[in-house]
């Protein structure tokens, strides 16, 4: 691998990610072989690719960066692009979601919060309180984590944030109502092949799902794409990364809620 000083040929990378996620396949290895070595160098790859994805984008996903990794980094979340085509809505048989055999996939169980209005671009700095006033909805879903690239998660944030945040699309369930009084009360246990592998609720998460939609605000605005009305958030990981194989079922319960039901299928090409 060369060195990790040397620069990140973003556009090559974005086009080898982009063409990899249409054609179903994986990669050997991170794209070029110079891993980003900052936050910006990951995010200037996902910016060169969300125009090459052939699909209207529709939201985000907020992820976690480990604590470790914090201080150097700069960040303590990071965020990839969701486009429309990979948005399912719930439903009561479950729903088939893709998995690139030789790649990366895992099922989330996360709330989506819904922005109401498009943020003000001029507006850099966010309050927990003006993010909650930002959302209009409030609903439970999964993301399913996914990449060609199978160890896009252990090679750090940087490489994460360069493959739309390692995010492959979104089930959204029912919405909550009252989110506001019920969101921190609400537990979540996921469910993969009869196995429970992980319970938890918005508070599992660093400041809570608001939290992620304050860290999201800034970011997009910060990176001259601030957020419109109907976007989406997805907001983090409540019970764990559940990494899954082609065949898995999985079942996400957000107690007295409501369940989503999932599938992995083999991810089919995209024309």
């Amino acid at each position: 691998m060369q060195s990790p000083e040397a620069p990140v040929d973003a556009e090559t990378v974005a086009e080898r990610f982009v063409a990899a996620r249409l054609a179903a396949e994986a990669v050997d290895g991170f794209p070029g072989g110079v891993i980003p070595g900052s936050m910006a160098e990951g995010y200037a790859v996902q910016a060169a690719a969300i125009p090459l994805y052939p699909d209207q984008l529709v939201g985000w996903k907020v992820g976690g960066v480990n604590p470790a990794l914090q201080a150097r980094l700069g960040v303590h979340r990071l965020a990839g692009a969701i486009f429309k085509g990979n948005v399912w809505k719930d439903a009561p048989e479950g729903v088939a979601v893709p998995g690139i055999p030789g790649g990366f996939t895992a099922v989330e169980a996360e709330f989506i919060a819904r922005i109401g209005a498009d943020a003000d671009p001029t507006k850099l700095d966010w309050t927990i309180e003006e993010a909650a006033d930002a959302i209009d909805a409030m609903f439970i879903g999964v993301e399913i984590a996914g990449s060609p690239l199978s160890e896009i998660n252990d090679l750090g944030p940087t490489v994460v944030s360069s493959d739309f945040g390692n995010n492959a699309g979104l089930i959204l369930g029912d919405a909550l109502e009252n989110w506001r009084d019920r969101l921190d009360d609400i537990q979540v246990e996921t469910i993969i092949d009869g196995v429970s592998v992980g319970t938890g609720g918005s508070p599992s998460l660093a400041g809570g799902a608001i939290e992620s939609v304050r860290f999201l605000l800034e970011h997009c605005a910060r990176w001259g794409r601030p957020l419109k009305a109907g976007a989406l958030v997805s907001t983090g990981a409540v019970t764990g990364v559940h990494r899954v194989d082609i065949g898995a079922r999985a079942v996400c319960d957000f107690k007295g809620v409501g369940q989503i039901l999932c599938s992995v299928e083999k991810a089919k090409p995209k024309a």
